[in-house]
């Protein structure tokens, strides 16, 4: 009987001792860091034209959705290549983004990739999608 609950507290302990070190402790803040070491808790997006980490809402051109059936407005975000032959598109609920090249025009400067045209016109942007305007500045 004596051995029986030496036995059982032993066991008992080492169970304990077990499921202490087992333990799992949740993710903190800030460490959901996605493939390009950014955290997107934190606000960051990779952009691909700048190869870091950027926060969309810090980005200078902002463009405000047109026509939204929602109680609230989305915004989309540009960031240009140094160079000015691409332009990187973000756009909300979306992960990643889009590059769009430039082409040629006389009456603007107009960035494509497949359905989506950005163009800019005397400082104004507008986005374009399948020939409607979903993004204006």
């Amino acid at each position: 009987m004596k051995n029986a609950k030496l036995l059982i507290t032993a066991i008992t302990v080492v169970m304990f001792a077990s499921s202490a070190s087992a333990q799992i402790t949740p993710k903190g803040a800030g460490s959901d860091k996605d493939a390009h070491g950014c955290k997107g808790s934190a606000g960051y997006s990779f952009s691909v034209i700048k190869n870091d980490c950027v926060r969309l809402f810090d980005e200078k051109i902002q463009l405000k959705e047109v026509d939204s059936k929602k109680s609230y407005t989305s915004n989309a975000t540009i960031i240009f290549s140094q160079d000015g032959e691409k332009a990187e598109l973000f756009l909300p609920a979306s992960h990643g983004s889009l590059i769009l090249e430039k082409e040629a025009s006389k009456k603007a400067v107009v960035y494509k990739k497949g359905k989506y045209v950005l163009t800019k016109v005397k400082n104004r942007y507008v986005l374009k999608l399948a020939n409607k305007i979903v993004f204006k500045s």
